[in-house]
């Protein structure tokens, strides 16, 4: 386990305390909960951003070979 220094909104914190309280959870514990969540979110953010990159890349070859396949057919 780490240790880091973090430094909070006064309201994100107040907020934090809040809900912390009465959900009966440490500060610590919520607020690894919350980047863990983040990070799936992230994670899948980026995901969605590659996975739109590539189909681009593909669509364009599918299309080329659509064409070719045309081609042959029209020739015969």
């Amino acid at each position: 386990m780490k240790i880091l220094s973090l430094k909070l909104d006064d309201e994100i914190f107040d907020e934090t305390e809040d809900i912390t309280s009465k959900l009966k959870i440490a500060r610590n514990r919520y607020i690894n909960e919350a980047v863990n969540i983040y990070n799936l979110f992230n994670k899948r953010r980026l995901l969605k951003k590659q996975l739109l990159e590539e189909s681009k890349l593909t669509g364009k070859d599918a299309m080329e070979v659509l064409h070719e396949f045309e081609k042959l057919m029209d020739e015969n």
